[in-house]
């Protein structure tokens, strides 16, 4: 019998949940995005509001629902509510942001607990804008807090990437991992 494993994708708008998920997806991606109403239009002009949902077919015949939150802090209440039965994180940032270990530190914070029971990896997107200095910043900032360092640069739109960095996750959660 199949099995079906969950796995989370969160991160700041613009960070790249949703192009990781349909680049991953077997199926077309369900977003709920509407138009952004706030400082982040600069970014882009839509953002996820409750969730984005793919599904990821494997060769065993297991399954992997892929679940994206909302990066907007006022959808945050959605974040548990996805996070419930995770098999991990996937936490996705942006090299060019202003901050990006702050936006590590406030994900991990929000995460924690679902971060203790499963795993994380980090994927570190438009890295070529900012160069490998920002998952060295990264790295050092997740061994400060407690975690082992899986931060890897990545392009969101491409499956082989998002695929290494999944692999990475559950290697590490796996109990021989």
């Amino acid at each position: 019998m199949p099995i079906t494993y969950k796995l989370l994708f969160a991160g700041p708008v613009g960070a790249g949940k949703t192009t990781a998920i349909q680049s991953l997806s077997d199926i077309e991606v369900v977003t709920t995005e509407a138009s952004i109403s706030d400082g982040a239009r600069s970014i882009k002009p839509t953002t996820t509001v409750a969730m984005d949902y793919g599904l990821m077919k494997l060769a065993s015949g297991d399954q992997v629902r892929l679940y994206g939150t909302p990066g907007q802090k006022r959808f945050d209440f959605m974040w548990d509510i996805l996070a419930e039965n995770a098999l991990g994180l996937v936490l996705m940032l942006r090299a060019d942001a202003p901050d990006p270990a702050r936006d590590l530190r406030e994900y991990v914070e929000a995460f924690r607990p679902l971060i203790d029971k499963t795993g994380l990896v980090v994927g570190i997107t438009h890295a070529e804008k900012a160069g490998a200095q920002v998952r060295q910043d990264i790295s050092r900032e997740m061994l400060r807090i407690g975690l082992p360092p899986t931060a890897m640069d990545i392009d969101a739109r491409d499956r082989a990437q998002m695929t290494a960095l999944i692999k990475t996750l559950i290697h590490n959660i796996s109990p021989e991992g």
